[in-house]
């Protein structure tokens, strides 16, 4: 089963109905269950998450989200963060933050290529976004725009 990295961007925008990109991730998620694609996401992920969460939306959403969670979670490991940390020093005119640094070094670990992510961090180390056409990347095309 093709697995695919899931990032804070697009959970949060699914979650938010207010978010300018709820439309869009609603659509895709419901096409990742219908391909039945493995979603992924990392233990980094589910605490940028629940804090996310937590500081727009309220405690009690993120309390829900995280007692609802059921997509596997893959933990980050030593290695990963080693990884992660010389990403983040070699990429110097890049703002890839260390969650998304570790994120990175475990789709390499367990050869992931796509990612459903709304920023641009993801396409710029050169991963593969969910339903984009990442090369060149758009700002102004629906979708694609850095939040």
């Amino acid at each position: 089963m093709e697995k695919i990295m899931v990032d804070t961007s697009a959970i949060y925008a699914l979650l938010d109905r207010s978010d300018s990109l709820h439309q869009k991730a609603v659509s895709i998620f419901q096409e990742i269950s219908t391909k039945q694609l493995a979603v992924v996401i990392t233990n980094f992920i589910v605490a940028e998450c629940h804090a996310l969460l937590s500081n727009r939306l309220g405690p009690e959403i993120a309390r829900n989200w995280l007692k609802g969670l059921c997509w596997p979670v893959e933990r980050v490991t030593e290695e990963d963060e080693q990884r992660a940390q010389e990403i983040i020093l070699t990429y110097v005119d890049k703002t890839f933050s260390y969650t998304d640094a570790t994120t990175f070094a475990v789709m390499e670990r367990l050869g992931i290529s796509a990612v459903l992510a709304f920023d641009q961090h993801f396409s710029q180390y050169g991963f593969i976004p969910y339903g984009t056409n990442p090369f060149p990347l758009n700002p102004a095309a629906p979708g694609c725009q850095s939040r």
